[in-house]
């Protein structure tokens, strides 16, 4: 039975538009999406984005880039369906020292690395920007 990553989709997804220079992206939605998308633009790391369609919903994504130099740098995919990586608040690795940002699925909803140890809340880790 073949299995898909819906979430590696979909940073894959967002990681291209932002390497090819495009405007903006689209993708189909779901709650687990709109919380990653939410956090990348409180981040800073996007411009804006729209949720839009009532039977089919599709999340708008518009890039962020700053003197033509994309504002993600890096996007990768940490826990897979194949491997799962979860961590208690304590152990959750930094990105880059403090620079970049993981994102974690918890049981207080979706957060970003520092709430985590803020809400003292562990978690699967789904990617890591920078």
């Amino acid at each position: 039975m073949a299995t898909h990553d819906s979430i590696g989709d979909f940073l894959t997804i967002v990681r291209n538009a932002s390497r090819a220079g495009k405007e903006t992206c689209t993708a189909q939605w779901s709650k687990l999406r709109e919380g990653i998308v939410s956090i990348l633009k409180d981040e800073g790391y996007i411009a804006s984005f729209e949720v839009s369609g009532d039977v089919k919903k599709v999340i708008t994504i518009t890039m962020k880039y700053v003197d033509g130099v994309p504002a993600i740098t890096g996007i990768t995919r940490e826990s897979t369906p194949g491997c799962r990586q979860y961590y208690e608040y304590r152990s959750i690795p930094r990105v880059l020292n403090g620079m970049g940002i993981s994102i974690l699925t918890t049981s207080k909803g979706i957060l970003k690395d520092s709430d985590c140890r803020t809400k003292k809340a562990g978690g699967e880790i789904l990617c890591k920007v920078w």
